[in-house]
């Protein structure tokens, strides 16, 4: 089951998702705010609990992309007993300053309320032209896979942004489902979210996707399709 990233569907990660066909059954979902799902409004813990409704009880391997990969985070946590392995790409534990966390809150609430203002259109464009993004590949496919609800952007900021969610850190020192751990390496700061969580996890292992930003199962589908196809 792979997680989309924040303004990504179910639809998005086309080439990395039909090259991991070739191991796996690859299922995908709209989370909360995006795509079909974006009248939805969800907390972190709620998405998580969403999924476990909506996912086989028969234990699978859950993978998850940045806004995904915290989602999965919350899901390994409250229903580990479902996943046979988890992956994490561009993931972060959460912020441990508590004022760190309201200033980001903040943010994200400016971010949204600009969204509505703006537009999806407008704001996917400046999105996707952060400095995180210059080295995506252009992909006509991508883009239109992005959703396209402003709204549902928006408050998935409010309710599940990065803000809203707590330090992971200590309870993930108990969470005994094997990990694996991936950053592109050009992004030096979730290269260092990533240390944080293998430091955590007392089951991960950690691997670098070579020439790749945050993104880099878009950069890179091959590489980071046959890392966790080693699984």
């Amino acid at each position: 089951m792979w997680l989309h990233g924040f303004t990504q569907t179910k639809t998005s990660s086309h080439q990395f998702r039909s090259i991991l066909t070739g191991t796996y059954e690859v299922l995908t979902i709209d989370l909360p705010g995006h795509g079909e799902n974006a009248p939805i409004m969800a907390s972190l813990e709620e998405s998580a609990d969403l999924l476990a409704d909506a996912l086989p009880d028969e234990p699978f391997i859950l993978g998850g992309y940045s806004f995904g990969g915290r989602v999965a985070l919350h899901f390994a946590l409250r229903h580990p007993e479902r996943l046979r392995h988890l992956v994490l790409l561009s993931t972060t534990p959460g912020m441990s300053d508590e004022a760190e966390r309201r200033v980001r809150r903040e943010r994200d609430e400016t971010l949204a309320t600009h969204i509505e203002s703006v537009g999806v259109e407008t704001f996917l464009d400046e999105w996707l032209a952060q400095p995180m993004f210059r080295t995506l590949p252009r992909d006509d496919l991508e883009r239109a896979a992005r959703s396209a609800d402003g709204r549902g952007l928006a408050n998935s900021l409010r309710f599940s942004g990065t803000g809203t969610q707590r330090d992971l850190t200590t309870p993930l020192t108990s969470l005994d489902v094997p990990t694996l751990i991936l950053a592109g390496a050009h992004d030096a700061k979730f290269v260092a979210e990533a240390v944080r969580l293998h430091s955590s996890l007392p089951l991960a292992t950690f691997a670098l996707v070579p020439d790749a930003g945050h993104a880099a199962h878009l950069e890179r589908p091959d590489a980071v399709a046959e890392l966790i196809g080693a699984l």
